[in-house]
């Protein structure tokens, strides 16, 4: 088959991914082979590529954001037949004995593992998947409309509900790519005022069309103090810039599995008044599960722009640029 593998990490612009020919995958035990239709392009392939986040699988294959159908069953494999649409998300396995899946923790599990980090994912014709932790999808909406869903939309939405908007609050978002614009429509549908701050004119535009109270460049004061906000912007120096937004007592969620240096805090501007500093750490499928289901009831819609998988290098170009609001989402054109 023929896959996109991470040779050498590095710059993007560069030699790091290369267009190979890969064996097709053997679903183990308990295991689905999956042929895939589509994959999101997320930022956490960028990462992975470009080497911020440390090597756990030389060569591997990128793609969490997978959407296609069943072609093959490891021995055990239950709950899914030959044929069946199914997703593959960025959390791959866990242990399921730690303290931390014992108390519905999972996605702190020491022994998790990641699709397109540890495994090899979708930017593929085929994949693999423990069956455990494969996603039925709903059958109303097309594989490109889905594929962002399965991490940008679960990320968002487990970020959202670390941020703790109370209800009707006024949310701030600082980054407006494929996760901020689903995470917003989510807010936006439980009745939050969002203000969006981030770089690009095109992803400014987009947030005042899905109903955005204000959307402007990162620096620009808020209209109003802020209940929340979440960082989606990889970008440290922007931490102590939400914290100053924040009303008393307010949250700052910190989404990215990545992020620069943030510059020491002033406790009395930024911290003071009990504002609180999380951060996101990857997800539990009972996130999955509930986002999708809030997804079909709010009409939760991605923005995308699609590329042939043959071009995987030219949409994480684009992403790095800002280039595209909203979602890339990868189409197989090789089978």
């Amino acid at each position: 088959m023929r896959a996109w593998s991470v040779v050498a990490p590095g710059p993007v612009e560069g030699a790091a991914l290369r267009f190979v020919h890969k064996p097709v995958p053997v679903p183990g035990d308990g295991e689905l082979l999956v042929r895939v239709r589509a994959c999101g392009v997320c930022r956490t392939d960028l990462h992975v590529t470009e080497g911020d986040l440390a090597v756990h699988r030389r060569g591997v294959t990128p793609g969490h954001e997978v959407v296609g159908v069943v072609a093959g069953l490891g021995a055990g494999a239950s709950g899914f037949a030959l044929g069946d649409r199914v997703g593959v998300a960025w959390l791959r396995s866990t242990d399921g004995t730690c303290g931390h899946c014992l108390r519905g923790a999972e996605n702190l599990c020491p022994g998790s593992r990641y699709t397109g980090w540890d495994a090899d994912g979708g930017y593929a014709e085929y994949t693999t998947v423990p069956a455990a932790f494969a996603h039925p999808l709903p059958g109303d909406l097309a594989d490109v409309a889905l594929a962002p869903l399965l991490c940008a939309g679960i990320i968002g939405y487990r970020a959202l509900r670390r941020a703790g908007l109370p209800p009707g609050g006024r949310l701030g978002l600082y980054g407006f790519g494929g996760s901020a614009h689903l995470c917003a429509q989510v807010a936006l549908a439980e009745g939050a005022r969002v203000h969006v701050r981030t770089r690009g004119a095109a992803a400014r535009r987009l947030a005042l069309e899905l109903g955005a109270a204000s959307a402007g460049e990162v620096h620009e004061p808020l209209p109003e103090p802020l209940d929340s906000a979440i960082m989606f912007a990889p970008v440290g120096e922007l931490v102590p810039v939400a914290l100053r937004a924040l009303d008393r007592g307010g949250v700052l969620a910190v989404a990215g599995i990545h992020l620069t240096d943030i510059p020491p805090l002033h406790y009395e501007r930024e911290l003071f008044y009990e504002r609180e500093l999380r951060s996101v750490t990857a997800n539990t499928r009972e996130d999955a599960r509930e986002f999708l289901a809030l997804a079909a009831r709010y009409g939760v819609r991605a923005t995308t722009h699609t590329y042939p998988l043959s071009r995987a290098d030219e949409a994480l170009r684009d992403l790095k640029a800002g280039r595209f609001d909203g979602a890339a989402v990868l189409v197989n054109d090789v089978t």
